[in-house]
């Protein structure tokens, strides 16, 4: 049986970490959430459209190279020195990058779209945890941003990284990398039990973003895209709502879950391994 978000409800005295807050859906959501009266660490990789944001919605910018680690590190270190109690992480920063590595060594698409996210979730999950022992029930939250692209992910424990087989323009990588984003939700959902927070994963929708560039078929779509604001309501609901009517764990296609993705979703082994190989890259 399927379920439908419910609208958000105020948020005043609630911490929101969005990260890729600085366009798209991630400044959407931004504005929406302050309006609703949350407190918003705006994340971003570009200074003047990070800061524009932050003045825009009342909040603080932080900016995040998320192709070097040691940036991501430096990140979690200024949101716990600035945050006492964070309510929701919304992990929603990646996209298609090029054939290249990042700093680090990693697949660039690996990184931006799981590894860097990964690393700072788990520099902040002592804080959120401690956060949720003293806030309403089901109200402390972390969110990823994935796609329908999940369905298409085929990632490997032994090629993690997009070294073998076709690039492909860039979506193998992509689709791997948003499966990747629904594997870690549940993994971090079953580590979670207990804690009182919950860990939930969501596709957008087509959204007319900066997204996939200006090719002919993307301009196209883009005609009969949903709106930033619109592909934004999944992220502002599961960070806004009372309450989630769906387990922790679970994927939502736009505002209903359970979702349509890969079987390979429901690999707990799968889901497992990536945590312990993200950990050791991020050790």
């Amino acid at each position: 049986m399927s379920v439908r978000l419910p609208d958000p409800s105020r948020m005043e005295g609630r911490t929101v970490v969005i990260t890729g807050a600085s366009s798209g859906i991630g400044r959407a959501a931004a504005r929406e959430l302050a309006l609703l009266g949350a407190d918003v660490a705006v994340v971003g990789r570009n200074r003047e459209r990070t800061e524009a944001v932050a003045d825009e919605t009342g909040g603080r910018a932080f900016l995040v190279d998320y192709d070097r680690l040691d940036s991501v590190r430096e990140l979690g270190t200024a949101l716990l020195g600035t945050y006492p109690a964070i309510h929701v992480l919304a992990n929603n920063a990646g996209g298609m990058a090029d054939r290249a590595d990042t700093t680090d060594g990693h697949d660039q698409t690996f990184q931006r779209n799981h590894l860097a996210g990964f690393l700072l979730t788990t520099l902040l999950l002592e804080r959120i945890t401690a956060t949720a022992a003293a806030a309403p029930a089901g109200s402390v939250r972390i969110v990823q941003t994935s796609s329908s692209a999940a369905g298409f992910g085929r990632p490997r424990l032994d090629d993690l990284e997009n070294r073998r087989g076709p690039w492909l323009g860039g979506w193998r990588a992509y689709g791997n990398g948003k499966l990747e984003n629904i594997l870690f939700t549940r993994e971090l959902a079953r580590r979670l039990v207990g804690t009182g927070v919950s860990a939930y994963a969501f596709h957008p929708g087509f959204v007319a973003t900066s997204f996939g560039g200006d090719g002919p078929l993307m301009s196209l779509g883009k005609r009969v895209a949903l709106s930033p604001e619109e592909g934004a309501q999944p992220l502002v609901r599961l960070a806004a709502a009372d309450r989630i009517p769906a387990p922790s764990g679970n994927f939502f296609d736009r505002l209903t879950a359970p979702g349509r993705t890969s079987p390979l979703a429901d690999d707990a082994a799968l889901a497992r391994g990536l945590w312990e190989a993200s950990e050791a890259m991020t050790a």
